[in-house]
């Protein structure tokens, strides 16, 4: 795949793929629910079964985060499951999602010489 086939500003090597359970969804909360998550900037693509519950999403981790994407779930009435299946995958991903942010900020530095911010006595 290539950048050409996402939305703009998601790029393949931060695109991560989620799916959690929610709770309290109607007809009308999912509505708004999909159009506000599909019109955030970094979303490559949303969808929400109200039979299942399921919430799947595609997004890119520089510009997204699982968090911003909750507090909409919330907003609109609805929730996250808080059954312990969900509970587990939420905190995996919130962090994989920092560790991406952060291995992006990160410098490598050369082999012969200590990284950045150490002193070599």
């Amino acid at each position: 795949m290539n950048n050409i086939e996402h939305r703009i500003g998601v790029t393949e090597v931060n695109l991560v793929i989620r799916k959690l359970q929610l709770t309290g969804l109607t007809e009308f909360n999912r509505a708004k629910i999909i159009s506000e998550i599909d019109a955030a900037f970094g979303i490559d693509n949303v969808t929400l079964d109200i039979k299942d519950g399921l919430l799947q999403m595609a997004y890119d981790v520089t510009h997204l985060n699982l968090d911003a994407i909750e507090l909409i779930v919330r907003k609109h009435g609805a929730d996250i499951s808080s059954s312990w299946w969900n509970h587990l995958k939420e905190g995996y991903y919130k962090f994989v999602d920092q560790n991406m942010l952060e291995n992006i900020k990160h410098k490598p530095s050369c082999c012969s010489r200590p990284p950045q911010g150490t002193k070599h006595k």
